[in-house]
């Protein structure tokens, strides 16, 4: 995929995980005890659902001598070999809302390290907001090597939850909609976005959300790229989508403005130009990435190889 920064690695934050979730391991308490209490198991320390940097790195300390395998969460087995745990919250006033901090991570690691933060942070905020049966109402406790939580009453068994959402493009004649919603930072503009309810597919669940934000129909929905964002736990699912036409028709509780934005719009917002009509997302998201695809696909020739986002 061409950029309009080459010098960047082009994929959205939390995306590139170098770790073996190795399920087998999940799922025998044998050999995940074994890897709990091994030489090259190591704990990733967070500061709540904070991440924690040294030196360029996310912290990973040595298992205490006196750790429980079962109050810790196995996210898998890096590269080196390690097995990377993450000890699961026992305070009851950990802020689950993202942080600037929690944000700011991707600047600061590796796209791997920022992967597995991802995945760590998701995890928790679900153990945490998960220590009852939605069954019997009963309590639960971690299973699976924290991939899991069983009912103490009924058995039923509880897993991590993953919201699809849908994140698309509407194109007509060379420009795409580009919309913000109330409270956004001042300029900001991005693509809409939506949760896919149940019973729909990606394609109907991105006609279905650019109807009702933007009153536009589409056609020939096709898939880019995905992201998973542990706020607390979607899959942003990237679409283009050529619209009918290009009368809107906003639905004000969702979305302040709308407009059209032409190849040459887009280039400036994203080459950080302050005379730009808007602001771009940050490189973070897959918003960004989305645009940076299709201004390559409409117009490579516009792209300069030196411009930076």
């Amino acid at each position: 995929m061409h950029g309009t920064d080459p010098t960047r690695n082009h994929v959205p934050g939390f995306v590139g995980s170098h770790l073996d979730r190795v399920d087998p391991v999940r799922t025998n308490p044998a050999l995940l005890a074994d890897a709990f209490a091994g030489p090259a198991a190591r704990l990733l320390m967070l500061d709540g659902l904070e991440p924690v940097e040294v030196d360029g790195h996310l912290l990973l300390q040595p298992v205490a001598a006196d750790a429980l395998v079962e109050d810790h969460v196995l996210l898998g087995v890096d590269p080196a070999g390690q097995s990377i745990f993450v000890p699961l919250l026992t305070r009851a006033d950990i802020n689950l809302s993202p942080t600037p901090r929690s944000r700011a991570i991707a600047d600061l690691v590796p796209a791997s390290e920022v992967a597995m933060y991802g995945a760590a942070r998701s995890l928790l905020h679900w153990h945490a907001r998960h220590p009852y049966c939605a069954v019997c109402g009963d309590k639960t406790q971690p299973v699976k090597a924290g991939w899991a939580r069983r009912c103490d009453g009924c058995a039923a068994e509880h897993f991590p939850r993953t919201d699809p959402v849908v994140i698309m493009l509407a194109e007509h004649e060379g420009r795409i909609l580009l919309g913000r919603q109330h409270g956004w930072a001042q300029g900001r503009y991005s693509a809409l976005a939506g949760f896919v309810e149940p019973g729909e597919t990606i394609e109907e669940a991105v006609a279905r959300e650019l109807f009702e934000e933007a009153g536009i129909r589409v056609h020939s929905v096709r898939y880019v790229m995905s992201q998973p964002w542990p706020f607390p736990s979607s899959l942003m699912i990237a679409c283009i989508a050529q619209a009918q036409d290009d009368a809107l028709t906003l639905d004000a509780t969702e979305i302040e403005d709308a407009f059209w934005c032409d190849a040459d719009q887009l280039r400036a917002a994203m080459a950080g130009d302050p005379d730009a009509p808007f602001s771009a997302p940050p490189q973070l998201a897959v918003a960004w990435h989305l645009l940076d695809h299709w201004l390559a696909a409409v117009a490579p020739a516009l792209v300069p190889s030196g411009a930076s986002a």
